[in-house]
This record gives C-alpha cells, sequence and structure tokens, in this order.
C-alpha cells in the first residue's frame, strides 16, 4: 500500500527539552541581542569556559564581549553599588550575588538604595536590576550557604521577588524581570539547575505577580514555589491514593504575591497549605496564611497549614539536610491530614 493511503499515524515529534540553567542562560542571552543596554556583571561571570560556578553564563562574554558582561572583585556590596549606578544612567544590569546568604553583604545597597531610591526620588529615577542568587538544600553546603531568604526581601517595599520552578518559567521570568523598571532577586534553585523542561518560544515572557495552577484539584489547594513546587507535584500519587485531590499553584512570583489565583483557588477546595523551603517561622507561608485567613473567614474548612524548616540553620550532615527541607512525603502527609 502507498505511504500516502497507509493508516497509520505518523509518530509524534519529541519535544526538545532544556534544562533551567540553560534557560536561564538563554533568557540573559536574548535580553542582550534585543536590548545593547543589558549588561551582566558578577564573580566569575565573563569566564569563557565556566560562565560562573555552575556556567549560567557560559558563553556570553564571548558572544556579547568583556564590556558587557563582566567580571567582578568578591565584593557583593561593590557589585551591587555599580549595578544600581549602571541603571541610573540607562542600563539594565543583570548582577549576581553568587549565593542567597551572600546578600546579607550588600544589604545596605539592596535595602536602602537600589529598592527606595525611586520612591526617594519622587518617581523620577528607576533602578531597573535583576539580581540573581542560587541557594537550597542538596549539596551539604553548610548553614552558611543553602538558605531561603525570600522573606527578607519581601518585606522590603520597593524590591520584586521570583523563584521560578521549572526552565519555561525561569526563561520567562528573567526576561520579565529584565524590562522591569524596579529592582527584582531572582533566585534560582541550586538543584533544580540539570531539572529539564519543554522548550518555549524564543522572547517568551511570564508577566511578574502572576500565579500558574500547576494541577487543578477539588479538596486542598497546596501553593508552593521554586523546588518545593516540584516535591508537591511529586506528591500527587501519595495523596490520590488516600483519596484526597489537591490543587497546586506555583507562585512563581513571591512579591507581588498572586492573591486572586490562590484565594480563588482556596475558596474552591475550602482548604490550603503553602509549603517552602525556607524556615517556618515568619516565613512567607505567614504571610498568605494571614491573607488567605482574614479575606477567607468563614468560607475554609480547616485552619489555612504551613510546611516549612525548622526553625534552625541549614545543616550540614547529609541526613539532617533531607530531613531538614519539606519533601513530597511531608507535603502529601500535611495535606491529607488537614482533609480529615
Amino acid at each position: 500500500m502507498s505511504d500516502t493511503l497507509t493508516s497509520e499515524k505518523p509518530a509524534a515529534a519529541k519535544v526538545a527539552q532544556v534544562t533551567m540553567l540553560q534557560a536561564i542562560n538563554q533568557a540573559i542571552a536574548d535580553a542582550m541581542e534585543a536590548d545593547e543596554h543589558v549588561v551582566v556583571l558578577g564573580e566569575d561571570v565573563a569566564d569563557p569556559e565556566e560562565g560562573g560556578v555552575v556556567g549560567v553564563t557560559k558563553g556570553l562574554s564571548g558572544r556579547f564581549g568583556e564590556k558587557r558582561v563582566r567580571s567582578t572583585p568578591i565584593a557583593e556590596q561593590a557589585i551591587i553599588g555599580a549595578a544600581i549606578g549602571a541603571s541610573l544612567v540607562g542600563y539594565k544590569p543583570v548582577a549576581e550575588i553568587m549565593l542567597m546568604n551572600f546578600t546579607t553583604v550588600a544589604m545596605d545597597m539592596i535595602v536602602n538604595h537600589a529598592a527606595k531610591l525611586r520612591f526617594m526620588s519622587g518617581g523620577q529615577t528607576h533602578v531597573p536590576i535583576v539580581i540573581r542568587t542560587m541557594t537550597g538544600t542538596g549539596f551539604s553546603s553548610g548553614g552558611q550557604h543553602c538558605d531561603y531568604l525570600e522573606a527578607w526581601f519581601a518585606h522590603t517595599a520597593g524590591m520584586k521577588v521570583v523563584a521560578p520552578s521549572n526552565p519555561a518559567d525561569a526563561y520567562g521570568l528573567m526576561r520579565a524581570a529584565i524590562n522591569d523598571p524596579d529592582p527584582v532577586l531572582y533566585i534560582e534553585n541550586m538543584p533544580s539547575y540539570w531539572m529539564k523542561g519543554d522548550s518555549f518560544d524564543a522572547g517568551h515572557i511570564v508577566p511578574l505577580g502572576k500565579a500558574a495552577v500547576a494541577k487543578e484539584g477539588a479538596d486542598v489547594t497546596i501553593v508552593s514555589y521554586s523546588r518545593t513546587l516540584n516535591e508537591a507535584l511529586g506528591a500527587v500519587k501519595a495523596m490520590e491514593a488516600a483519596g484526597v485531590s489537591a490543587e497546586i499553584i506555583d507562585l512563581r512570583t513571591i512579591s507581588p504575591w498572586d492573591e486572586d489565583t490562590v484565594l480563588a483557588s482556596a475558596a474552591k477546595t475550602g482548604r490550603l497549605l503553602i509549603a517552602h523551603e525556607a524556615v517556618e517561622k515568619h516565613g512567607m507561608g505567614a504571610e498568605i496564611a494571614a491573607v488567605a485567613s482574614t479575606k477567607l473567614f468563614g468560607k475554609l474548612k480547616a485552619p489555612v497549614a504551613r510546611l516549612g524548616a525548622p526553625y534552625a540553620p541549614v545543616p550540614f550532615s547529609k541526613p539532617l539536610e533531607d530531613a531538614f527541607a519539606p519533601n513530597a512525603k511531608r507535603i502529601a502527609e500535611a495535606a491529607i491530614s488537614l482533609c480529615k
């Protein structure tokens, strides 16, 4: 029989897969290609072979030159100070602070300058900088290298904070962050760098402040972001085996967070669980819980629940570190308990 008459369906085309690391690299490269005012600075970022400690900026200096991709001394305050100064004269700097704990060295520049200059100038100037930083447990890096400190910066007026959970969002949020007129803290999860996901179109934008429904469900809403969002998705089978249908919301942007999407989902399911890798006390979960408890008063079937790390530094010991961060098992147990 002729090929044109065969009843067999052609094989589906394979969807290209990209890693989180590749997605972030591509987002920065595309932004630099589109706008000559986008520049990159940070420790070792201009290394043509390495491109930083994990290779996020690999190849950028060779493509765009070291005037636009500049390695700096080990001086976090100077990195952010230079980025702020450049932004005030028309550039869009993407500044890397290698590890999130090291933002402490540059807190004055971030909190008292980057976040406040637009307000202090009466709106006459903007500070369009992106501060890239990585963190997260999984490599036994110890208590001074793995903290999730997003609540510090979400609490700071003038800052925006994002934390992608998959490659497509990593690309889209980076493009949106670079285009934003305000300073954006862009949090990358270390163990997720090599996580693969479907490819995306060049120019793909994920609006800041807009959450995504990662999975629809009926019994409980689970809100999370970054790697913990993927742990929540990994808990689905255990929850379904217990008869629990979970709706999972990927916050994507921590500040401003998408109240409308979260509250609509919680109102539908009647139960809300917020899970994050950061320490539970005084964390982002507390903010969401407070808003939901106030605005959905009388509509929820159970008290809002939170699941985060214990009130302690991140342990170096691998068994202790594994017990420190919320995982799929603990998320499933919390959700099932909430539904009983």
